[in-house]
């Protein structure tokens, strides 16, 4: 979104044992500590966050290929990963591709596009407990479903994991990855900041078609608005605060809620002193 207000305390670590050293810190202090990745799905408040942020993103990041198996860093961008898999003519993450945040944030919320989700490439996943202990979880250990996972339950830090891909034909996944990226440009507001798909898929609806049928497309809280392209999308049109974007979240979901008796779930995760 470009908004929101400073951390007390910012840290981007370049190796494992400085993760290690940030979060053994915190809990020894009892300082509150956010793991941040990209941040592509977060809506942060106004007056920033309490405690130490730690960003695990380009610092922290890096591929390593064994058959059709990659090892991938957290802090490495999906799109990356994509391009890596298809590099190595490996087939299963195409739908990544245009996902604009890091690979642990995609553990985190088993993201997904186009029909493709985490859950179905995840093989393992290395992990930093609450208790400083390093753990390698198989992808079922993790609870993954709709946008979730038990990650943030059981407070763990993703250090990197493995997807398990298939050989396929180097044309035919870039020919994909060009469908999907195009559908993107077409259909989304990339022009503006958001934070992709404002509310998660109710279930039975499509949340976009209810905003736009409940007709709040274009609706508007000081700089944020219910995007013309696409009523999935509340975007910044510049100058909107995190204040702007909550009372617009609230609206449509009241709206929604009126007119059709459906409940609309935020998949934004808001962050920070609220």
């Amino acid at each position: 979104f470009r908004i929101g207000g400073p951390a007390d305390i910012f840290v981007a670590p370049e190796n494992m044992e400085e993760i290690k050293a940030v979060s053994r810190f915190a809990k020894e202090e009892g300082i509150p500590l956010f793991v941040l990745g990209n941040g592509s799905n977060l809506l942060v408040a106004d007056d920033g966050m309490d405690g130490i942020v730690l960003q695990i993103y380009k610092n922290y990041s890096g591929i390593e290929v064994d058959g059709n198996e990659l090892t991938v860093k957290a802090g490495t961008l999906l799109s990356s990963t994509s391009k890596a898999a298809l590099n190595e003519e490996l087939t299963g993450f195409e739908f990544a591709g245009g996902i604009p945040g890091t690979f642990g944030g995609a553990v985190v919320m088993n993201a997904g596009a186009y029909g493709g989700e985490m859950v179905q490439v995840l093989k393992e996943v290395k992990v930093l407990t609450k208790d400083g202990e390093i753990k390698t979880l198989k992808a079922e250990e993790l609870e993954l479903g709709y946008r979730t996972s038990n990650v943030l339950k059981n407070e763990y830090v993703v250090l990197e994991g493995v997807i398990a891909l298939k050989k396929g034909n180097k044309e035919e996944i870039k020919a994909k990855m060009d469908e999907y990226a195009l559908a993107r440009k077409t259909k989304q507001p990339l022009e503006y900041p958001s934070a992709g798909s404002t509310f998660k898929r109710p279930e039975g609806y499509f949340a976009g078609k209810l905003i736009q049928d409940a007709g709040l497309k274009g609706y508007q809280v000081g700089d944020a608005q219910v995007s013309e392209k696409h009523s999935g999308f509340v975007i910044n049109r510049g100058n909107a605060t995190a204040s702007d974007v909550m009372q617009l979240i609230s609206d449509v979901a009241d709206k929604v809620k009126e007119q059709f008796g459906v409940t609309m779930e935020p998949e934004v995760k808001r962050v920070g002193r609220f």
